[in-house]
């Protein structure tokens, strides 16, 4: 294939330049040019050599290489930021397409948190394997999440926020946190005037939390107050009359940075989110 004399010749339309935003953006989203070929499966040198032309063609410099590490450049960056959407906007057309015109097969391997597996996703596999019986499920429930790519996990279930922003998600529910307390503490939490009165009493710290000892509640009128706990033991009811609240969270599906999404995971997450909005 020519090069083109002026970069601009290439048109927006052009094969060869889309293939390589891929390229790119896997560069990018792994941090080095193999892990890059692992995910797209191809070499590393075609990745480089790909990257490489992209940047003289253009004569523009996209990254910074040392023995350590790559770093994107300020055009790299603006450049990235848009590749990674015309790709998500790939995927979905693609998802879509799948999802008219393929049924389900195969296995689904998926993952999620071991009580919200239990209570959620468990029964949407048995409803999911009524209606395609044609697939099987393949779930680990781990309260430590898993990398998709090098578990070969097709579908993440997350519970609470998203720390990789950058892997595909859809939000598919919502859930509100609650501080409780046993009943012999209810004196002691109905006389505190504020959330920071609450610190001194017996806690349990949920190890799945980022931040498992730290809450941050929020007033009515939207002032906010953190508190730092001490674990101590398990709380198992309601306080009342504090008038503060914890931020709710998200329940999200995470998909693998890859070009296709089967129609197995596409009709999983329309279920799940089916069962959680008859639960809402």
């Amino acid at each position: 294939m020519p090069m083109a004399n002026n970069p601009r010749d290439a048109g927006p339309l052009d094969l060869a330049n889309l293939k390589r935003l891929a390229y790119f953006a896997a560069v990018v989203e792994t941090g080095s040019f193999t892990a890059a070929a692992d995910r797209l499966g191809i070499t590393k040198a075609v990745v480089s050599q790909q990257v490489a032309r992209l940047e003289r063609e253009f004569r523009t410099t996209l990254l910074t290489r040392t023995t350590r590490r790559l770093a994107l450049t300020d055009a790299g960056q603006a450049f990235y930021e848009r590749c990674a959407r015309i790709l998500r906007e790939a995927a979905v057309a693609f998802d879509e397409l799948a999802d008219v015109s393929v049924e389900p097969a195969g296995t689904l391997r998926l993952t999620a948190p071991f009580d919200y597996g239990l209570a959620m996703v468990v029964p949407a596999v048995v409803e999911f394997s009524r209606r395609h019986p044609q697939c099987r499920v393949e779930m680990a429930l781990s309260d430590q999440p898993l990398d998709l790519l090098s578990n070969e996990v097709e579908l993440a279930v997350r519970v609470g926020w998203l720390a990789d922003s950058q892997l595909p998600a859809r939000r598919i529910g919502s859930f509100e946190q609650k501080l409780v307390a046993a009943p012999a503490l209810a004196r002691q939490v109905d006389a505190a005037a504020g959330p920071e009165q609450l610190a001194g009493l017996p806690f349990v710290a949920n190890a799945a939390l980022k931040e498992p000892r730290r809450w941050v509640f929020e007033a009515g009128d939207g002032r906010r107050q953190a508190v730092e706990f001490a674990a101590s033991i398990s709380l198992d009811a309601t306080p009342a009359g504090l008038g503060w609240t914890l931020p709710s969270g998200g329940i999200h599906a995470v998909y693998p940075a890859s070009r296709f999404r089967p129609a197995k995971v596409a009709r999983f997450v329309d279920l799940l989110g089916e069962l959680h909005a008859a639960r809402a």
